[in-house]
């Protein structure tokens, strides 16, 4: 018997041992792989937060406020109101909380999807969760079992969850609690046909532990979905490169993307899930991101989605003096490409894009660049599926609910498991952040059940 029982080892699932350890309670993680970290250590590494020390040193003016209207105007109101306000008034919190439990934050990113100021505190995710595993371990009320698969939740005669059942027929009984962090279902290919049969094409890069085992165990009980009509792709993947597993966001440095047929086919500013949306509809699921040196030479070799100069070193750019030369290399017509640049560089001038409406470099944030200074640039690009950034409803204490509102005793819920917070859309650094606050959260419900 343990307090508190927490399913699956990445950020989230850290996040809620550490805490409700910090609370008080005993605590047993079940880790379905044999090592920590999930598709949180395979991230970029972003968390979105807002009012932070490391904002005021750069002279960014931002606010929890500001992040709310951010959050629920990407997600395009969709998502859960209730959950998103939670995040933004404990995400400072939050931040100090990780700080204090050995975690290091490099500089804020400039420009990120979604932002109307610059807000993405980066880590290196892998040292993110290893950092919170180790606070959590060396409170000493911490069992840690890797390679062990929960096949279902076990409740009394009353609805209360009071355990679970391992794959070796094991029950494992909770005190006061059981919470699940198991991840989304990126590696599960009957759900992905099921619920986003239009990325059947895409690229999938996340935890080999994705297998929806958390959705299934708590649906079982009667949970309710939420945001599972919006399982998205990230753009900017090469399509053809196996070493990078991320992907890479020109266009919100500037960068413009086009088709095949050498045409733009969408407003480059918004949420990089829909700019997924929008290259799985081009032919072959393949755009370009085209730019000039001096797009090129505002990347950042510190962030991973925007290390241009890695990418270059590795072969992945087409490079031509001319923008003629450039699209003789990706097999486009050239004249159609100067065209459609020559064309852009007007709106940028004009301060007006009639085709698409793009007024910024990314979301409400940027001067928008022309595209004229050689040499030119061309990053073949397609979608990525990093996460399924839908699934359980959960309440703003992270409990599981039914479809009529209600929570199912004794079971809670945090991380990509987890639906209601993202809407239609995406925000960079929401998902990694989702995953501490909530299963911050989460652990610290557990802890006072």
């Amino acid at each position: 018997m343990t307090d508190v029982i927490v399913i699956g080892g990445g950020a989230a699932g850290w996040s809620a041992a550490l805490a409700a350890v910090q609370a008080g309670s005993s605590v047993l993680l079940f880790e379905k792989l044999a090592d920590s970290g999930g598709s949180s250590a395979l991230s970029g590494g972003c968390l979105a937060l807002a009012g932070t020390d490391l904002q005021a040193a750069q002279g960014v003016q931002d606010s929890p406020d500001l992040l709310f209207k951010d959050l629920c105007g990407v997600g395009q109101h969709v998502n859960d109101a209730g959950l998103v306000r939670t995040y933004c008034d404990v995400q400072l919190v939050a931040y100090d909380w990780l700080k204090a439990a050995g975690v290091s934050f490099s500089p804020v990113i400039e420009t990120a999807s979604g932002q109307s100021v610059p807000r993405v505190h980066t880590v290196d995710p892998a040292d993110m969760v290893r950092a919170l595993k180790a606070a959590a371990v060396n409170g000493g009320k911490v069992d840690y079992r890797p390679g062990t698969t929960i096949d279902a939740l076990l409740t009394n005669g009353d609805g209360l969850v009071i355990g679970v059942r391992t794959d070796n027929g094991e029950n494992v009984n909770a005190s006061k609690g059981v919470i699940i962090a198991s991840g989304g279902f990126a590696k599960n290919p009957q759900m992905l046909d099921h619920y986003a049969p239009q990325y059947a094409e895409a690229v999938f890069v996340a935890g080999a532990g994705s297998q929806g085992d958390g959705l299934r165990m708590a649906t079982t009980l009667g949970a309710d979905l939420r945001d599972m009509d919006y399982v998205k792709g990230t753009f900017g993947k090469h399509p053809t490169d196996e070493t990078n597993d991320h992907s890479l966001q020109a266009v919100y440095k500037g960068a413009i993307a086009v088709n095949q047929d050498g045409q733009r086919f969408v407003n480059e500013s918004i949420s990089y899930k829909l700019l997924g949306d929008a290259v799985m509809a081009q032919p072959w699921h393949t755009g370009y991101q085209i730019m000039d040196q001096g797009i090129f030479d505002t990347g950042d070799d510190r962030v991973r989605i925007l290390d241009f100069g890695r990418r270059l070193e590795e072969g992945l750019f087409y490079v031509g003096e001319t923008l003629e030369e450039l699209a003789t290399q990706i097999e486009i017509e050239p004249e159609v490409l100067v065209a459609t640049v020559q064309r852009y560089n007007g709106y940028v001038d004009a301060s007006h894009d009639p085709e698409f409406g793009r007024k910024h470099l990314v979301h409400q944030h940027g001067m928008l660049r022309k595209i004229e200074t050689p040499p030119f640039y061309a990053y073949p690009s397609t979608a990525v599926v990093f996460g399924t950034y839908c699934g359980l409803r959960i309440d703003s204490q992270a409990r599981v609910l039914r479809a009529d509102g209600t929570a199912i005793s004794g079971l809670y819920a945090a991380g990509e498991v987890t639906g209601g917070f993202h809407g239609a859309a995406y925000m960079t650094g929401s998902a990694l952040g989702k995953a501490v606050v909530f299963g911050r959260i989460a652990g610290i419900e557990a802890a006072a059940a």
